[in-house]
């Protein structure tokens, strides 16, 4: 295959040289020639954006580093899906659409030079827009999405939309191996409507206070694999996405066949997170033997009644976690990128099901320890109308925080707030639902909160340190839950509000 060395086409790493022709020249040179490897040599090339060819490896070498531009009109409008809506956003800082057999390979580093972006971010919240001739044209072309959709994301006013560092747009036989992508503009690495998808030892790299610093966004793609990364982000590490709202069910492509190993993730707001944007559903994904220190959250699945889709077919298994908020998220009611006018977005009474009502289903989640989490053990939160349902955790063990002055915080966003500090399990309208073998240490509360379920079967669940006054499992207008716990325990379960068909060792009680 051929090479082609971007400095023979007038490239030179000296970081100040902008050498955006020559790259593209290379890249032509490339594709005029049937395919190759377009080579970086080490050195540091600034540049603006690099619009990737079929059937071509960009290859980075060790001490080499794209570094590109922040000057915001040297990224003309493009064609993109931008947090879940088709539209036209800043042109991305590598980007590819309509390809077949691309790669991103190597050691070096792709840098994003995202400060500026996140400067000017921080002042569009303020109502400050920046002075940009691409944003006014992104204004123009977006008019009518902007007009038409009612959203509470701080871009939308502005049509400041942000490009992500790395995004592939409907390509096939993707391969990204070994390379660091950092500091981007908005998102990470972006893949939309892809699918023969193989991701390994990727680093991934944001500042814990970037804005919407996401490390890798899989959206409406197919059967990816993805093994052996590390992620230090300012938001999610890894997260599924399939659309938003109208515009992502229009689409109607889910991301799908998804296997996540090996992987450790560090910081951000989730480590694998799904939603919430899901509008074209997501299913089939397993994940296992990956690591997660100081996320805020470990495994979070979130939606609401906006955005239909859903997400179903997951199995988690081997993960372990440390310092983190919550280490199990579950939430279809999450309160944000919602037309908060609207009553029925934000209601906590049951409200007629749509097309926009999420189904969250057959969730099984096995062997995995979490120490030292802050807020909740775990947070299962469903709709009244749709509750979330086949949940099963088993091998589980959850331990809180035992210090007194912990404030914890939200385990996620619901309406209105919920502040949790060293509690155990709630679970809200959820239906069908096995624990098995679990263990759970809280600082204060039961080991398990249900409210307004139905179908539960627990067993071998364990609180070593039970709190005076305190059961194990709580329940509150719960139905048909079985508990089977040490004989005799006294306390171990309390029935209260209208619980009905609970049993203990297969003792009935309440009504």
């Amino acid at each position: 295959m051929a090479i082609y060395d971007i400095t023979q086409y007038g490239a030179r790493g000296d970081g100040q040289a902008d050498n955006t022709a020559a790259i593209a020249e290379a890249i032509e040179a490339c594709e005029a020639g049937g395919g190759g490897t377009v080579y970086v040599p080490a050195g540091t090339y600034l540049t603006g954006p690099i619009a990737l060819k079929s059937r071509m490896t960009l290859y980075i070498e060790a001490g080499a580093t794209l570094k590109f531009s922040d000057r915001f009109d040297d990224y003309p409008a493009a064609k993109t899906r931008w947090s879940g809506y088709e539209c036209y956003g800043y042109h991305p800082l590598v980007y590819g659409c309509g390809l077949t057999q691309v790669a991103i390979k190597g050691e070096g580093v792709i840098e994003g030079q995202g400060q500026a972006w996140w400067n000017a971010y921080r002042e569009v919240k303020k109502g400050i827009f920046p002075e940009s001739a691409v944003r006014e044209q992104l204004l123009e072309l977006n008019r009518g999405l902007l007009t038409s959709t009612k959203s509470n994301i701080a871009e939308w006013e502005s049509g400041f939309f942000r490009p992500a560092l790395l995004q592939l747009l409907d390509c096939e036989q993707v391969v990204l191996e070994g390379i660091t992508l950092q500091n981007s503009p908005f998102w990470n690495t972006h893949l939309v409507y892809c699918s023969n998808v193989s991701v390994r030892g990727v680093h991934f790299k944001n500042p814990s206070d970037t804005p919407n610093g996401d490390g890798f966004d899989v959206d409406s793609c197919s059967n990816v694999r993805i093994s052996d990364c590390h992620f230090d982000v300012g938001d999610d590490c890894l997260c599924f996405k399939s659309g938003i709202d109208e515009d992502g069910r229009r689409v109607g492509r889910p991301t799908e066949h998804v296997t996540v190993t090996n992987c450790t993730m560090l910081h951000g707001h989730g480590g694998v997170v799904f939603g919430s944007e899901c509008a074209g559903g997501i299913r089939d994904i397993v994940i296992s033997n990956c690591v997660f220190i100081g996320t805020d959250r470990g495994i979070r699945l979130k939606t609401n009644r906006a955005r239909g889709g859903g997400v179903e077919n997951v199995r988690i298994s081997n993960i372990f976690m440390k310092d983190v908020l919550c280490p199990l998220a579950i939430n279809a009611f999450y309160r944000y990128g919602v037309d908060e006018s609207n009553p029925l977005m934000t209601s906590s009474e049951a409200v007629p099901i749509t097309e926009g009502t999420s189904v969250i289903r057959h969730l099984h989640i096995s062997d995995v320890t979490a120490k030292n989490c802050r807020a909740a053990a775990g947070f299962i939160y469903g709709l009244p109308e749709r509750p979330i349902e086949d949940v099963s955790l088993r091998n589980v063990v959850f331990e809180m925080v035992a210090d007194p002055d912990e404030k914890g915080g939200e385990p996620d966003m619901v309406n209105p707030e919920r502040i949790m500090a060293g509690e155990g399990i709630l679970c809200k309208h959820v239906k069908h639902m096995d624990v098995q073998g679990v263990r759970v240490e809280t600082r204060q509360g039961p080991a398990l909160l249900l409210e307004n379920v139905e179908g539960f079967d627990i067993a071998g669940l364990k609180m070593h340190l039970q709190h005076p006054g305190t059961p194990v499992v709580r329940l509150r207008d719960a139905a048909d839950v079985s508990v089977a716990g040490p004989a005799g325990a006294d306390g171990y379960v309390l029935a209260e509000g209208s619980s009905r068909n609970v049993s203990y060792n297969g003792k009935l009680l309440g009504k």
